[in-house]
């Protein structure tokens, strides 16, 4: 059925696709925070892993929340690592050892990367698209990124 939300199919379509590159940025960062979990190793180990678990859990439902926010203004979201591999923003894997520091910083600059890319669609989703709605949702996720990414800054001085 034809979704009817006061928002033009043109402009759906183009919040559409944004919101699918979020999507497959969060998918990698979750992947990513998902290695960390399963393969840190030191001396900190146990509160590496619970950590990184943490992080996970909540990227988990972030990349839920913005599949189905492009379900909700009436587009699909993807669902493979095709795709996601092909329109993410952020890189695989970048070579370092497994210590806890060498993620957190790998992770770190994922966050800041998505929180740019958000920030940079909070204005356009709203006035140009007409879409407050999924505007004020990237807000909301960008505070989140915002939030995540201080935790993992606050292990450098």
């Amino acid at each position: 059925m034809k979704v009817n939300i006061g928002i033009p199919e043109p402009h759906t379509h183009a919040v559409s696709a944004q919101l699918t590159k979020v999507l497959t940025d969060e998918y990698l960062l979750y992947t990513k925070t998902r290695n960390a979990h399963w393969n840190v190793t030191g001396d900190d180990f146990h509160a590496m892993h619970l950590f990184f678990e943490t992080q996970y859990r909540q990227l988990d439902e972030l990349v839920d929340s913005v599949a189905e926010r492009i379900r909700q203004i009436g587009h699909y979201a993807p669902a493979s690592m095709k795709v996601f591999l092909q329109l993410t923003h952020l890189t695989e894997y970048t070579e370092h050892t497994n210590d806890g520091r060498g993620f957190m910083k790998d992770l770190l600059a994922d966050h800041e990367s998505i929180i740019a890319f958000l920030r940079g669609n909070i204005v356009p989703f709203a006035e140009q698209y007409k879409d407050y709605g999924t505007s004020d949702f990237i807000t909301g996720l960008m505070e989140k990124h915002e939030q995540m990414a201080w935790m993992l800054r606050s292990y450098f001085r």
